[in-house]
């Protein structure tokens, strides 16, 4: 995205912005909302949005519930009716590079839908010159600077990150990988791109790993879904406090 407006009309004084966090459910929502200084809370579109302050920023979290028409919804809100200069997708993701190991976190460098086909991003609206949605070069730049000093379990890795419908497990999980080589996937993280790519709003995701193709299936995932968000909380705070500096 480049030089965005929330850059130019800030002045390096990011203090004064909001940011908006989206999570795709209650239990990657829920470590956040334990340290939020809540202000006030909205309904909208049957989600419910919380203000407040975390690591000295105005901010606006929620859940949005799985899947990207959910995600999408969600984060135009956002936009217009938070006014949100930023949006962080913070949360859980399946591993799908093999150097990923369970509880290792993903900050994405760009993003694509590994379900849609090439041609409807490209040559109709938004006309993209690829199918990759770019994470925000200042916020990659605080996350790069961030990682070195958190201590969490796993390690941390900057790549590229896939949505779509489905919970991967082995089917199709090779086919996503000889096309894409992601480090991750997940069902919102496109969707909330997207939607920021059009409205010219920075943007960034940071997902924990809560299972992988040795470690695969829905009960793996619920069972480190808990661990897995408090780590991407974590880190998300760790990236908010370089920031702030």
């Amino acid at each position: 995205m480049g030089q965005s407006q929330f850059w130019k009309k800030n002045k390096g004084k990011i203090m004064s912005k909001k940011i908006g966090i989206i999570c795709a459910g209650d239990d990657e929502l829920a470590p956040f909302l334990e340290e939020l200084e809540v202000s006030g809370t909205v309904e909208k579109a049957m989600l419910k949005f919380y203000e407040g302050k975390l690591c000295g920023f105005e901010v606006v979290i929620l859940f949005c519930g799985a899947c990207k028409v959910n995600a999408a919804i969600a984060t135009q809100i956002l936009i217009d009716n938070f006014h949100v200069d930023a949006v962080i997708n913070a949360g859980t993701a399946g591993g799908m590079d093999p150097a990923l190991k369970i509880f290792d976190t993903v900050i994405s460098t760009e993003v694509a839908y590994h379900d849609v086909e090439e041609e409807i991003l490209t040559e109709f609206h938004p006309w993209m010159k690829s199918v990759f949605f770019a994470a925000d070069e200042k916020l990659l730049n605080y996350a790069k600077k961030a990682a070195p000093k958190i201590s969490t379990k796993g390690k941390i890795y900057f790549g590229r990150m896939v949505t779509g419908e489905a919970f991967i497990t082995d089917d199709g999980r090779q086919e996503i990988i000889d096309k894409f080589n992601p480090l991750s996937v997940d069902m919102e993280t496109g969707s909330i791109a997207h939607v920021c790519y059009v409205n010219k709003i920075p943007f960034i995701a940071i997902r924990t790993v809560t299972d992988t193709a040795e470690h695969s299936g829905s009960g793996t995932f619920e069972e480190n879904l808990k661990e897995s968000s408090k780590i991407a909380k974590e880190v998300t705070k760790a990236v908010l406090q370089e920031m702030s500096k």
